[in-house]
């Protein structure tokens, strides 16, 4: 067999493989979820199909598959059909460049689907294809309220694009790489740069939870004003699909953030004294470190209220990105003048812009309401005229 086809061979296997993990991680999720929340919320979640409700992902997929495709009359077939397709294979190939451990690590080939020296780049590029999916679900359904529910994500994730993108900026610069081995590798020899880049990692995970439609940014689909945004109009196994596609597009946003600010695939080192060769597991690494950014998904989704859209665009646009800027710049000085002072000071610098931000919370909110918002706010503290 020539090399080139094993390769092929050997790529496409791995694909099939990641691809099945992913499917299947969505469904036990989507039961996590829903127990947990349940648990946060002080009611019973679904436990009633199989043995602790473990069967229940199960029962979901056979309903998703069997139950009737009803689709609007005025719909676009083929646009309507794709869309949902779209969504989901840009979902999972974005994860495909997620590096699992080190090369040649995998009974003996590499631990990704595809590498790429721009790795970020590719999977930035991916991630954005998947709007075309919600749009172009919205505007072939053939029905007002999909059509605005469409154009809301559209522009919510195109805003917070730039902020996501911003954000890593910096962490490029530092690192000098776009390639996800070669930042895990920098982490393994300098520290994780969660260290270095906090402000960087706040903003990339606000920008996360819009780009992934979840709360308190799920504005696209926010059913006491849309209806169900650019779902409305689809059921059965395609509106399986654009769930799917939310589900592993929050466990790629997981991955990355893992993988850019937490060491990815490499434990902690301090644990090596402990039990020697422990920071070595790579896919028992990543899988905890993914683990614990899904669980604080599910945590944001029972704790907070959904924003309005306006205050999503303005916190897009007036906080995340500026802040993003600020960000870049800071790091840009410290490689300019400040590299002989050691990391920590680009670490204490980023540590003290977050705890600015906070310190001056009040006033930052005012950046996302409107003035006619912002007396309505402060007007209970005005002393009442006259008799009052």
């Amino acid at each position: 067999m020539p090399d080139w086809l094993a390769q092929l061979l050997i790529t496409l296997l791995k694909a099939v493989l990641v691809a099945f993990a992913l499917l299947t991680t969505f469904a036990y999720m989507t039961l996590i979820e829903r127990r947990l929340l349940a648990r946060m919320q002080i009611r019973v979640g679904p436990n009633r199909v199989g043995p602790l409700g473990l069967l229940q992902p199960l029962a979901d997929a056979i309903k998703s598959i069997f139950k009737e495709d009803l689709r609007v009359t005025l719909a676009d077939k083929l646009v309507y059909t794709m869309a949902p397709i779209v969504a989901i294979g840009m979902a999972l190939t974005a994860f495909g460049g997620i590096p699992a451990g080190p090369p040649k690590s995998l009974f003996g080939t590499d631990p990704w689907v595809y590498n790429l020296d721009a790795g970020i780049l590719a999977l930035l590029a991916l991630t954005s294809m998947g709007v075309y999916g919600i749009f172009l679900g919205g505007w072939a359904s053939g029905s007002k309220y999909p059509i605005l529910g469409g154009l809301r994500s559209s522009a919510q994730m195109i805003s917070y694009e730039l902020g996501m993108g911003l954000s890593i900026l910096g962490l490029l610069m530092l690192v000098g790489s776009t390639s996800f081995l070669r930042i895990v590798e920098w982490q393994a020899l300098n520290g994780w740069l969660i260290l270095f880049q906090l402000l960087g990692f706040a903003l990339f995970l606000v920008s996360s939870f819009a780009e992934t439609n979840r709360t308190p940014f799920d504005l696209p689909e926010a059913e006491q004003e849309l209806v169900a945004g650019y779902l409305t109009e689809y059921s059965a196994i395609k509106w399986a699909l654009f769930q799917m596609a939310e589900y592993v597009n929050m466990i790629t946003a997981s991955a990355v953030m893992a993988t850019l600010f937490f060491g990815g695939y490499r434990g902690p080192v301090f644990l090596e004294g402990l039990i020697p060769g422990i920071s070595g597991w790579p896919l028992i690494w990543l899988i905890l470190k993914i683990a614990c950014f899904l669980f604080l998904f599910i945590w944001v989704r029972a704790t907070l209220p959904r924003l309005r859209y306006d205050q999503l665009m303005r916190f897009g646009w007036k906080l995340v990105l500026p802040v993003a800027l600020a960000n870049t710049l800071l790091t840009a000085a410290f490689l300019a003048f400040g590299r002989g002072a050691g990391l920590w000071l680009l670490g204490l610098l980023s540590l003290a812009g977050l705890l600015l931000l906070f310190a001056l919370s009040d006033r930052v909110r005012a950046l996302w309401n409107t003035p006619t918002q912002r007396r309505a706010e402060t007007a209970w503290v005005r002393p009442l005229g006259g008799d009052g």
